[in-house]
């Protein structure tokens, strides 16, 4: 979607940030200034960022060193938001724009070189988000046009991509959209596959069991999620799966950061009803991820991150908004504006009941 999520400027160089830690996030310097809304940990390891300007960067060690990649050719203004890697020498990258600056580019040799392997075909569409189901099968979706969500899908790593057009329901109410602030807008877990829209809606499809098609012609079922609305600035931002179950929607409007109103909701039955959070983020939340080890949510936003521990009902504070707000989620990791990089230190996470 068009619109950016609003951004908390920060006055501290990087550097310094980089010895600092907030609640349980240990900074890094990542050697950056751009804002990074692009996140991709292949391990404890091995971890790819992205963002505005054409920035790309990677670590092999932990975040010990973030390293810039070679920018893609013709991308030194684009705005990455999405992602996704499966090695230190291989990733595919999303540029969210208008028209033709929504593209993606693959990489196979560690980011020294990228080829461009899909440019939007729309010139009034936009690249919202790029969800990978497994190494070869994977999905990018962006801002409907003429009425239809613009869905494309490749079956070979990245490398070619075709539209979908035989997906039944695909269809978008007025004004819907979806947001590319963390590119969370879509998740899948086992069979299933989660589409989050600007109007709180929740699309889900069960994916074809036999792997030949990723979509097939099976349908979208829709559900409504209590979240913030009523206009172009808030709904779902982000949404995320542990299971065929349970799941976790985050968001609000990002033109009122510090609004806890509908900032989140959960489901125990794979989407097809969803509750509100009893007691919410205290704002606008643009990402969340599931962390296995401590078995809670955490969800992050321009004001700070929060844990929980109960399924996504209710949610406690991690840091404030004198962290400097974040963008995405990638655990262990976590980028934000200005260059913004930090790791989650297990042993300052609060323990659950």
């Amino acid at each position: 979607m068009r619109l950016r999520p609003f951004v908390l400027l920060l006055t501290t160089l990087p550097a310094l940030l980089a010895a600092q830690s907030h609640g349980p996030w240990v900074m890094q310097e990542s050697g950056s200034s751009a804002s990074l809304r692009g996140i991709a940990a292949v391990n404890s390891s091995v971890a790819w960022a992205s963002g505005t300007e054409g920035t790309v960067l990677r670590t092999e060690d932990g975040g010990a060193h973030w390293r810039k990649c070679a920018v893609p050719p013709g991308a030194e203004k684009l705005d990455f938001r999405g992602v996704q890697a499966w090695d230190r020498e291989t990733a595919v990258l999303m540029g969210s724009g208008p028209g033709e600056l929504s593209r993606i580019y693959r990489t196979t040799d560690g980011c020294a070189h990228w080829t461009l392997v899909l440019r939007n075909p729309d010139k009034d569409g936009f690249f919202d988000g790029l969800l990978f189901l497994d190494r070869r099968k994977g999905l990018v979706i962006g801002d409907p046009v003429g009425g239809e969500i613009a869905l494309q899908a490749t079956h070979d790593g990245g490398q070619s991509w075709s539209r979908v057009k035989d997906a039944k329901e695909l269809r978008a109410l007025e004004g819907e959209a979806f947001f590319a602030a963390s590119n969370a807008s879509m998740a899948a877990a086992g069979q299933w596959l989660w589409i989050a829209t600007s109007k709180g809606r929740v699309l889900r499809h069960r994916l074809p069991a036999d792997g030949t098609d990723l979509i097939g012609s099976a349908g979208f079922r829709s559900a409504q999620a209590p979240m913030a609305g009523g206009n172009a600035a808030a709904g779902i931002f982000a949404i995320a799966f542990r299971d065929e179950r349970h799941g976790v929607a985050v968001g609000g409007d990002y033109t009122k950061p510090d609004g806890a109103s509908g900032t989140a909701a959960w489901t125990a039955d794979g989407g097809e009803h969803w509750t509100a959070a009893a007691a919410g983020p205290p704002g606008y939340r643009s990402t969340v991820a599931w962390d296995k080890a401590a078995r809670a949510w955490i969800a992050a936003g321009t004001n700070g991150s929060d844990v929980s521990y109960d399924g996504g009902r209710t949610w406690r504070p991690l840091d404030g908004p004198e962290g400097g707000g974040w963008n995405a989620i990638s655990l262990p990791w976590i980028v934000g504006p200005q260059g913004r990089v930090a790791k989650l230190d297990q042993k300052r996470t609060p323990h659950g009941k």
